[in-house]
């Protein structure tokens, strides 16, 4: 998937914000993740970054663009790293301009997708 060019420092912002606000497991669980470079390199380039792409680009992509970049984006997610993306879909501060326009049934597709969770969620505490 092509990527939006979106300012990284920006992103890694709005993650950091958002954590504050997570119920203390998910915040132990993410935080913990958060603090290794590697995760968090890869938790931006895998699932922040192409989430930020589909909303940016998906208000103005015909639907079959749209379904096919969704489908490419194989990602299954934590809850606790839901819980973190779920406000780059419905508004968050300075990401708001990017959600303005985006069908709703979209941003429904998108936040379904968070719901992906990898077979190891159930035993990863």
């Amino acid at each position: 998937m092509k990527l939006f060019s979106f300012p990284q420092a920006m992103l890694e912002k709005a993650i950091a914000r958002r954590v504050l606000t997570l119920e203390p497991a998910h915040r132990a669980w993410f935080t913990q993740r958060w603090q290794q470079k590697p995760y968090r390199k890869a938790f931006i380039e895998r699932k922040a970054m192409p989430l930020v792409t589909l909303v940016a680009k998906g208000k103005t992509w015909d639907d079959a663009t749209f379904d096919a970049t969704l489908a490419e984006w194989d990602a299954s997610f934590h809850e606790a790293e839901a819980d973190v993306l779920r406000p780059l879909i419905e508004g968050d501060g300075l990401l708001q301009l990017m959600q303005k326009n985006l069908p709703p049934e979209r941003a429904a597709r998108l936040l379904q997708h968070l719901t992906r969770r990898p077979a190891s969620a159930a035993t990863d505490n």
